[in-house]
């Protein structure tokens, strides 16, 4: 019997490598220490109540960006670990299959589990408060989606200890993710991880059109929203077009797997190269997807701190909108190599160039609306203009790649690995840092210390530049990515000690990022945001207290021209605003809901049983979905109203702390 559990614990936990069992053990601490504290300052009902059953848009918000943070904590650790072994040549810091396993889930945390919530985080907390709305669409929805996409991040980091990571490439190319080359519970772990966490993305997507598109305060015209809104809804467009694919595609992969179907098999009458174009045609759209919210981002934040209406608002939407459609025909770019002819490969070469101009159009946009400007340089202002020339190198490098006969010198190089990476943290994770900075007091109702921010920005920015430029040389020079290790004849170790060093500068920022997190709340009370617009916006999130009360608006307002916010402080400033009494009338608000939560973590339990074919553990987590979905179904008491003497005692309070 003991050695029956000795042989199953063996298989079932990763073991033999001492960086896994300091894991486990930081692991273990951190759960003991979040439930110490929670017991002793009695903290259990008031965490149920106002967070893990919340269907706050804001606080749902929260929630995804702090997610966003522990995933890119995370995936750093693994680029971090990955640069080591890199540093010098013939080192044996990672085992080749433990770096197989690194590159993998670093690729995959960072865009499905840092950069997607991120999105997502900010999504929810800015969306309905810029177009006037009280709430999103469906609130219930909204609190599963986040749900759906927690339980996927922790069923596909659970791999970290347990079965073991999936370690097939972060796109999983049959034949490698094939159960002949991968017979481990790794890949299953990938497969049911992403597809919980891509119905949750699906879900936003819908839920964020409709709110666009149905819930803009009285006046609000399609051509009178802030651009944020603009960016959303052209990310949300792609995504429910594109979510569906991943879905299907790994369906199949799974079914392949599991059932001995043969949709990838080339021996079994399958073709691998039908999943290579399954996964681009997700794959890139993916791409715009991530980085059209941070062109709105950066579309206000441009606007606000140079003090000007945005340059050419209209090109800017047609600009997002043809983006969200183009980044639908250019996915074979990505295997110009793999034989598809030279028809093919030109149409998909200009497709390439042309998604560039609307690109292009937003960079000259931002530009113009600077120039002339009053501008000034707090924290968010300095990511958007470090995120220009980062930005613009990444894209020039992206035409070289569209280039199909250089490509072939090109692919599977080094030279691919920086370009991508310049355009993701150039464009995405810099835009999302401005976001996140700019909508701070808005969220927390404080301001972060402008010179601990400063250093992130100047360490982040520094150490980028270190680690990546050197990597397009050494693309240049032959060095091909996922190799775990080289010799000292290649010539190419200088290139990687740079790149190294860079990589450790930027977790050094990002200890900054946490130091300035930490420094703010514990000076909140000398940075509090008593104005409700700290930084002189131009939209409507900037018209309400900070942090915003839970209805958001104590009456909709009512807008008749772009930059809604702004145009009303000019009317006050000329003795032009209304005066008339405000009539408060009672709020209608969803209900919390604890279903979310326990219905995500059904859908935990089935991915769990799937990954390691247990039906006895898959077919109760299935008929636990289905309950919850009945219970909800029949659940008629899911909005209440505020009545106008608590909103009129709120009211009071804010303008007491304002005075």
């Amino acid at each position: 019997m003991w050695e029956k559990v000795k042989s199953f614990a063996s298989d079932f936990f990763v073991t033999g490598d001492p960086l896994i069992y300091g894991a486990d053990v930081s692991i273990v601490l951190a759960i003991i220490a979040v439930v110490f504290v929670l017991t002793y300052f009695k903290k259990w009902g008031w965490l149920w109540r106002e967070w893990l059953t919340s269907v706050d848009h804001k606080k749902i918000g929260i929630m995804y960006i702090l997610s966003a943070f522990l995933m890119l904590f995370r995936g750093g650790v693994d680029a971090l670990l990955m640069r080591a072994q890199l540093v010098v040549p013939e080192l044996d810091f990672l085992a080749p299959d433990h770096y197989n396993q690194i590159f993998t889930t670093h690729g995959v945390i960072m865009i499905l589990f840092m950069a997607m919530p991120f999105m997502f985080g900010l999504f929810n907390v800015m969306v309905p408060l810029q177009i006037g709305a009280r709430d999103v669409a469906y609130p219930f929805l909204n609190a599963l989606s986040f749900w759906l996409f927690f339980s996927g991040a922790m069923l596909f980091n659970l791999s970290f200890v347990i079965g073991g990571s999936p370690d097939a490439g972060w796109l999983a190319y049959p034949p490698y993710s094939g159960l002949m080359h991968n017979p481990g519970v790794g890949q299953d772990f990938y497969i049911w991880g992403i597809q919980i966490s891509g119905i949750g993305s699906l879900m936003t997507g819908i839920n964020f059109i409709v709110t666009i598109l149905k819930m803009r305060a009285p006046g609000m015209k399609l051509m009178k929203m802030p651009m944020f809104p603009w960016s959303v809804l052209s990310s949300c467009i792609a995504i429910i077009f594109s979510f569906p694919i991943l879905t299907a595609t790994l369906a199949l992969l799974f079914l392949d797997r599991y059932a001995g179907a043969h949709f990838f098999t080339l021996d079994g009458g399958g073709n691998p190269m039908m999943y290579i174009n399954l996964i681009w045609m997700w794959g890139h759209p993916e791409v715009y997807i991530i980085v059209l919210p941070a062109f709105g981002i950066f579309s206000e934040i441009v606007s606000t701190f140079a003090k000007k209406k945005l340059f050419g608002y209209k090109s800017m939407v047609y600009a997002m909108m043809i983006i969200s459609i183009l980044s639908f025909l250019v996915w074979a770019h990505h295997f110009f190599t793999m034989g598809s002819g030279a028809d093919v490969n030109a149409f998909f070469a200009l497709t390439t160039m042309l998604i560039a101009i609307p690109t292009g159009v937003k960079v000259f946009n931002w530009l113009f609306t600077m120039f002339r400007g009053k501008i000034t340089f707090e924290t968010p202002m300095l990511w958007t203009i470090g995120f220009i020339p980062c930005f613009v190198t990444g894209g020039l490098t992206g035409v070289l790649l569209s280039v199909a006969p250089a490509d072939f010198q090109f692919h599977n190089s080094y030279f691919l690995v920086a370009h991508f990476h310049h355009v993701i943290i150039g464009g995405v994770v810099f835009g999302y840092f401005a976001g996140l900075y700019y909508w701070w007091p808005k969220l927390f109702g404080f301001k972060l210390n402008e010179r601990i921010g400063k250093w992130a920005f100047w360490f982040w920015n520094i150490g980028f530049y270190l680690c990546f430029m050197p990597q397009y040389v050494l693309g240049l020079m032959g060095m091909t990515r996922r190799v775990a290790t080289y010799s000292w004849d290649k010539g190419w170790w200088e290139m990687n000690l740079v790149s190294t060093v860079g990589a450790g500068l930027m977790g050094v920022a990002f200890l900054f990022q946490v130091w300035q997190i930490v420094h703010g709340i514990k000076h909140r009370r000398s940075n509090l945001d008593t104005t409700g617009d700290p930084w002189k916006g131009r939209t409507l999130e900037w018209s309400i207290p900070s942090p915003a009360p839970l209805y958001n608006f104590a009456t909709l307002p009512q807008v008749s021209e772009q930059d809604a916010w702004w145009e009303e402080k000019l009317r006050k400033e000329r003795g032009q605003a209304s005066h008339a009494p405000v009539k408060l009338e009672p709020i209608h608000m969803p209900k919390n809901s604890g279903i979310p939560i326990i219905m995500s973590a059904f859908w935990f339990l089935t991915g769990f049983g799937f990954v390691f074919h247990w039906l006895w553990l898959t077919i109760p987590g299935l008929a636990g979905v289905a309950v919850c979905m009945l219970v909800h179904s029949f659940n008629y008491k899911t909005d209440y109203y505020i009545p106008v003497n608590e909103i009129e005692r709120t009211e009071a309070a804010i303008r007491r702390v304002k005075s």
